[in-house]
């Protein structure tokens, strides 16, 4: 299979997962699409230093060969599939009232530990 293969296979994965799965429905909100350019820019700032300075390479034939500005096309599809489909988990978990332990500002077992004992 091809990279260019995978990212669009990628892309489709996490539109379906985030409409018919999980039914976020983050791609028909306006919020989700005013925000994505920030990511898109430091994605295309990433990968152009990884790859204009040829830190990361593409077997030829294993891309299409469009770029935008060092970034091959399949990278910014597979990028938009990642932080879709990260979004998409993040905002269902968040709908179940599902979070990590220890919650967000509550500190590690660790600090717990000390401040119990005075420390």
């Amino acid at each position: 299979m091809s990279y260019t293969t995978a990212a669009l296979l990628g892309v489709v994965a996490a539109v379906l997962v985030d409409l018919l799965i999980l039914r976020t429905r983050l791609v028909t909100r306006r919020v989700f699409w005013a925000t994505y350019p920030i990511i898109f820019t430091f994605q295309l700032i990433s990968n152009g230093i990884l790859t204009g300075r040829n830190i990361v390479r593409y077997d030829p034939d294993a891309i299409i060969g469009w770029r935008l500005v060092y970034a091959p096309v399949e990278d910014l599809l597979f990028g938009f599939a990642l932080v879709l489909l990260t979004l998409s988990i993040w905002v269902a978990l968040g709908r179940r009232g599902i979070q990590r332990t220890p919650a967000a500002g509550e500190g590690s077992r660790l600090l717990k530990r000390l401040r119990r004992n005075g420390g």
